[in-house]
């Protein structure tokens, strides 16, 4: 059997959300600022672990960021390790202050 799985961008809650079969697996939340985005905490659920499902959920983020032109900020320590995996942000991503 298949999950169903879908990301999305929850704006009214300011947060990034993959779900499986209708339920909140996790979520990356963020602040949005003119031009940036920061990430400042990520989490998938424990019975969700070890599915992927953060990395689908980085790349569809941070994907959507760059898409909008706005700048990558990775406050959150997930994003953050996710970015040093995936260099074709670097352009994109602005450091922590």
């Amino acid at each position: 059997m298949t999950d169903d799985i879908d990301l999305r961008d929850h704006r009214e809650r300011a947060r990034y959300e993959v779900l499986v079969d209708g339920a909140v697996a996790g979520f990356a939340m963020y602040r949005a600022e003119p031009g940036r985005t920061v990430f400042t905490h990520t989490i998938v659920r424990p019975e969700y672990e070890g599915r992927g499902l953060g990395s689908r959920l980085a790349r569809f983020a941070l994907d959507d960021v760059v898409a909008r032109g706005d700048r990558i900020v990775p406050e959150c320590p997930f994003i953050r390790a996710y970015l040093e995996r995936h260099p074709e942000y670097e352009a994109s991503v602005d450091p922590v202050a």
